[in-house]
């Protein structure tokens, strides 16, 4: 398959003409109306330094139903001392800065250009991409962001300080968004540690199909209230 390069006209081809590695197409910008058009089409971008804006759709699909969360022996132990609290929204540019941060081990999702940054911080000021934050004596030790539409949570990265903190963060939001009738979580591309705690493939024309409608659904009103406490279980 040829990889696409895209104009300035606000379009994208068809997902299902990506490469066998997921990638689709390249160029463009990182414009909040670009974004989300491509979130709505199964697309999302991810890219290196010095590279070039680069967008994916792969195939399998890694999801998450929100029910489906699996919360191992040692994770729930934890999750017992009580001594951890999760937050929606208070501290977004403080979480996906530390998803930013160089890992030990680096995995697809997880680093972060400036520019993907200053995009993903504007979406959440126009109040579509939120974070997830787990708290220990008041300082943030773990959590995740990403972009929500309708009822499809697609998740961008997440980050620990502690052990299983981002966990706790997945945990707490999975509850939440199962409370809400939310469809499904976007995992985006597979690793053990999400098909650990209960993430599963489908296909990419399963999920294009699915995204299609749960995109167009309306969101609690109070899906991401600042002021709601999480429970973790």
């Amino acid at each position: 398959m040829p990889i696409f390069r895209l104009s300035k006209n606000l379009d994208f081809p068809p997902a299902w003409l990506a490469r066998s590695d997921g990638l689709l197409c390249i160029g463009g910008d990182l414009s909040p109306q670009r974004l989300l058009l491509a979130y709505k089409n199964g697309i999302f971008p991810w890219f290196s330094k010095d590279e070039p804006f680069l967008w994916w759709s792969p195939d399998p699909r890694l999801i998450l139903l929100p029910k489906n969360i699996k919360i191992s022996k040692s994770l729930n132990k934890k999750i017992k001392k009580n001594i951890y609290s999760v937050t929606i929204d208070t501290a977004f540019e403080q979480t996906i800065g530390s998803c930013a941060k160089p890992r030990k081990k680096e995995h697809a999702g997880t680093w972060l250009v400036d520019e993907m940054i200053d995009s993903y911080t504007t979406l959440h000021t126009l109040g579509y991409a939120h974070s997830i934050e787990t708290w220990r004596e008041n300082k943030l030790v773990g959590g995740l962001y990403g972009v929500c539409l309708g009822k499809t949570f697609f998740g961008e990265s997440m980050f620990s300080f502690e052990s299983d903190a981002s966990k706790i963060a997945l945990v707490a939001l999975s509850n939440h968004l199962n409370n809400q009738n939310f469809d499904l979580i976007d995992c985006q591309v597979t690793t053990n540690h999400l098909l650990s705690m209960g993430a599963i493939e489908i296909s990419r024309n399963s999920f294009l199909d699915i995204i299609l409608e749960s995109v167009k659904k309306k969101e609690g009103i109070n899906t991401w209230n600042p002021n709601t406490n999480l429970q973790i279980n």
